[in-house]
């Protein structure tokens, strides 16, 4: 008897992993799950993958960055005020206007001369100014734009019972793929 059963062990052995090469998924009960069809005519199976290639894109990456510089600036430093040196100046000029000609002469000089003193005023108060040269750092927001090559997809070639089929994918499957086969009568 025990002749018998050595056989009929590597019989159901050899049956057990041929069913579990083919990779078939038995589907449950018919409905809207992920492991059954339209008709349940659709199965789960591994395929071998036999190259995969990348598909490289070109991406735009935009840096925003500051860029500063020194610009040459001129500043004037006061050394006192001007408006004072004016009025002062009109001052002097209008008395001395004044001690010039007679009646209406005599306005139209205070008048002028006034308006001559506070010129010289102005000015004399400004010539105590002193202006130099120094620089100032400024600064603008500007983008730098560079391309990168970056890895879009994977074309992938794989083998499912004999035949041969490439699709491209989003991820690099390794080895084996999973894929689903539907079956459906040809018209």
């Amino acid at each position: 008897m025990s002749r018998l059963l050595i056989p009929a062990l590597i019989l159901a052995l050899f049956a057990t992993g041929v069913s579990a090469q083919d990779g078939r998924y038995v589907p449950g009960p018919p409905g809207p799950g992920p492991s059954a069809g339209p008709d349940d005519n659709t199965h789960y199976g591994w395929a071998d993958v036999l190259r995969v290639d990348p598909v490289y894109g070109v991406a735009r990456i935009e840096t925003p960055r500051q860029e500063c510089y020194d610009q040459p600036v001129v500043r004037r430093e006061s050394s006192g005020n001007s408006t004072a040196g004016t009025i002062l100046g009109a001052v002097v000029g209008g008395v001395l206007g004044n001690t010039v000609g007679k009646g209406d002469g005599r306005k139209a000089a205070t008048v002028v001369g006034a308006v001559a003193g506070g010129a010289v005023g102005n000015g004399i108060a400004r010539n105590g100014d002193r202006t130099y040269e120094s620089t100032e750092t400024r600064c603008r927001d500007v983008s730098s734009v560079s391309e990168q090559r970056r890895i879009a997809g994977y074309d992938v070639e794989y083998r499912y019972r004999g035949e041969v089929y490439v699709s491209r994918l989003n991820y690099d499957p390794g080895e084996r793929l999973r894929v689903r086969v539907s079956v459906a009568p040809a018209d």
